[in-house]
């Protein structure tokens, strides 16, 4: 058995964060996700689409949805890509399915699988090599700009290479670029005419040179899946089954992938939150979420609102955030309900000026590491990635250390890369270096990376020199947690697993501050944030100003608040520069939020009562039912194939749990609900049904939803009366505030 496929707490050790034990059965793989987490991860037949709000647990959910459909047998591993948007999610997603032992399943960027798909397929369709593929644009669209003789500066480059960019995504070709702009009311950042000359010339130059860029990857893919009808069967067969996390930022461009990977099959799950959209200025649009249920009106629509991340105060400052927000986005926003026991309140802060802000909120977090909080469990956060200079330096004079996200991946920092050469090394050497005879994992890796600059005790100061010990530490700990999950694993079972975490990304943890933009920190979470610099003309900046713009603004913060467990500290700056005049306000945002602060006005909502969504499960209408997977007594566990087994959840001769006095009433009820209709009893609920329902006392519409027999249809038209029996209460008094309130 080799160390990927070995269980990771065997040989007596103990399961650890890092390295939980593995799930010995299907069912086992189910153990701990709550009722909406457990209708996702049993819901293995498309269409499915799972709304999940912030820190509902969406990964967890779909991974463990993976992970029962293949270890019950039902999804083979090689027929499941799974996509999302950054190789750290893929990486992530990677990681817990070969720890819930779906090890095989693709999980992968839309730009890595197409690219994969394009390099096996290009010498088939067009014959040759793929062209090369340019990573950094930018030296290229320089070039492009002098050749129409528009000089640009660094700041400008980055604009029109974005633009470039949004194009591609969108579709649009250079000649409609000035249409399309302000079609999409896009905020040019210079002419459009002259940006469309730029990136015709770009793309002239690219086929001079026979390169590729980031964005062709998709283009091309797509060519040749709608060109090659053979080649598209072929990637159809391999793969059968499709899961999309983040589904919010599909641009249009994956989407028409995702389409031509699909064909006309139904077998997709999407995995979205329409109040975390923040990359529109990339193309990505949350239509495709919001109309998914008109795409494919059989789909299961499953709700995820429990916050086990966030405190209630965090989480009611985030619902405080989206109640006034505007938008289509903001009609269908999901109302959080926090799992986690009561923290401090957030804090807010100001100050005179920007260094003064950097300088209070050091000493607020050294204090935080004072009570024990790990420096790698708080993060400073900001909109724009020119505001951390102040904060290294505030941090550097506290003795604090930090790291800076968006820097190069943790296995290619050229300290790990050595890092792993030397102990693979030691792992062929065995016994022969005599200085890690005998000794354990630990102690053979410390002795190996004390070479290379790793001591017991961190290096004083920041910079370099901290950097990279804080990377060796970190390798330092993942082999201390790896030998307790596995006494009896050597140094090439560590190597093995180094291997297999840098082919996932899976990158272990490092010690210090994160400071990162409120665009990068998306996906992530600490036990400790602080949203700084939250003034007028930084959030929302300067730039954005149509309604549309504003509101993604407002969401950029949000996704900052929701990043947040415990600690919440908001600060903002009355001036740039010490001395400066105080002509700054706190934004718009934090109206009504902050101590002091006026309410901001209530939105105009367009849905019903413009209230959010709660938390639940709608079933689409289909003409064929889909199979969901293997059902199981809930008595004795045994897989039931009889169809009124099946909807009792128990086996016909396994003990009933039936409240008789509740089974009476829903009869009596039924009775007079067929009467009013004048159809059969059968009509409104199957006995099956009513049994069911008597026996399972569902005291919420999803645990009323996931009786078989009771429908999307029927849910509406008959669950409140069916939970007001459930509870016990009389209908009667139900229904008088409604006749009352028609009589005004």
């Amino acid at each position: 058995m080799t160390a990927s496929n070995a269980p990771l707490a065997s040989g007596g050790g103990q399961p650890t964060a890092l390295f939980p034990s593995v799930p010995d059965s299907a069912d086992a793989v189910l153990d701990g996700l709550d009722p909406e987490q457990r209708e996702v991860a049993t819901a293995l037949h498309g269409p499915v689409c799972v709304l999940a709000g912030a820190g509902t647990g969406k990964t967890r959910a779909i991974t463990h949805r993976i992970a029962y459909g293949v270890r019950a047998g039902i999804l083979q591993p090689a027929s499941v890509l799974a996509v999302t948007f950054t190789n750290r999610a893929a990486g992530e997603m990677r990681g817990r399915l070969r720890q819930l032992g779906a090890g095989g399943v693709q999980a992968r960027t839309f730009h890595s699988a197409a690219l994969r798909q394009l390099h096996y397929f290009w010498p088939k369709a067009v014959g040759g090599d793929l062209p090369r593929l340019v990573e950094r644009k930018a030296q290229l669209v320089a070039e492009a700009a002098a050749r129409c003789t528009i000089r640009l500066d660094r700041n400008e480059l980055r604009d029109v290479t974005s633009e470039i960019e949004w194009s591609k995504t969108t579709q649009t070709v250079p000649e409609e670029y000035p249409i399309a702009v302000v079609k999409a009311a896009r905020d040019a950042p210079r002419d459009p005419a002259e940006t469309g000359r730029i990136y015709a010339v770009y793309e002239q130059l690219k086929r001079d040179r026979g390169v590729i860029d980031f964005e062709d990857v998709l283009l091309l893919t797509v060519g040749v899946l709608q060109d090659r009808l053979d080649i598209a069967d072929q990637v159809r067969s391999q793969y059968q089954h499709f899961v999309v996390d983040e589904y919010q930022d599909v641009s249009p461009l994956q989407q028409r992938l995702l389409d031509l990977w699909l064909g006309d099959r139904e077998s997709l799950c999407v995995v979205g939150d329409a109040s975390q959209t923040i990359y529109s200025f990339t193309g990505a649009t949350p239509d495709h979420l919001l109309n998914f249920r008109v795409r494919h009106p059989s789909a299961t629509v499953v709700k995820l609102v429990r916050d086990y991340r966030s405190t209630p105060q965090v989480v009611h400052l985030a619902n405080g955030l989206l109640a006034t927000a505007r938008g289509r986005a903001a009609e269908h926003r999901l109302e959080l309900i926090s799992q986690r026991d009561p923290g401090p309140e957030p804090g807010y802060s100001e100050y005179a000026d920007e260094p003064a802000e950097a300088e209070g909120t050091a000493r607020r977090i050294r204090d935080l590491l004072d009570t024990g909080v790990a420096a790698s469990e708080i993060a400073v956060l900001y909109r724009i990635n020119a505001q951390s200079e102040v904060y290294e330096q505030a941090l550097a004079d506290q003795g604090v250390p930090y790291q800076l996200r968006g820097a190069e991946r943790f296995f290619e920092r050229p300290e790990v890369r050595e890092a792993g050469l030397l102990l693979r090394g030691a792992a062929r050497a065995g016994g022969a270096d005599p200085s890690l005879e005998d000794a354990d994992i630990p102690s053979q890796v410390r002795a190996v990376l004390g070479s290379r600059g790793w001591a017991p005790q961190p290096p004083t100061g920041s910079g370099a020199v901290r950097e990279r010990w804080e990377s060796l530490a970190a390798l330092v700990r993942l082999a201390d947690e790896f030998v307790r999950a596995r006494p009896q694993a050597t140094l090439r079972d560590l190597v093995t697993e180094l291997d297999e975490r840098a082919a996932a990304q899976h990158a272990p943890t490092v010690e210090g501050v994160t400071l990162a933009s409120l665009h990068a920190a998306k996906g992530l979470e600490w036990d400790a944030v602080f949203l700084v610099g939250l003034t007028e003309g930084m959030l929302p900046i300067t730039h954005a100003k149509t309604d549309r713009q504003i509101e993604e603004e407002r969401r950029l913060l949000y996704v900052g608040v929701t990043r947040a467990r415990r600690h919440l500290m908001l600060s903002w700056a009355l001036s740039r520069s010490p001395g400066g005049r105080p002509t700054r306000r706190p934004s718009r945002f934090l109206d009504g939020l902050r101590p002091g602060s006026a309410a901001a006005a209530a939105p105009r909502m367009a849905v019903s009562g413009g209230t959010a969504a709660t938390g639940g499960v709608e079933r689409g209408v289909s003409a064929k039912r889909r199979p969901r997977g293997p059902v199981r007594c809930r008595v004795c566990g045994r897989s039931l194939t009889d169809a009124g087994e099946m909807k009792l959840m128990r086996c016909e001769d396994c003990p009933s749990e039936l409240d008789e006095g509740l089974h009476d009433r829903l009869l009596d009820w039924r009775a007079q609900q067929a009467a009013r209709l004048g159809q059969p009893a059968y009509c409104v609920f199957t006995d099956k049904t009513l049994l069911a329902i008597a026996e399972a006392v569902p005291d919420s519409e999803a645990r009323l939803s996931a009786i078989s027999g009771v429908g999307a249809r029927k849910l509406r038209t008959y669950g409140p009366d069916v939970l007001t029996l459930c509870a016990g209460e009389d209908l009667a008094s139900h229904e008088e505030p409604e006749k009352n309130s028609s009589k005004k």
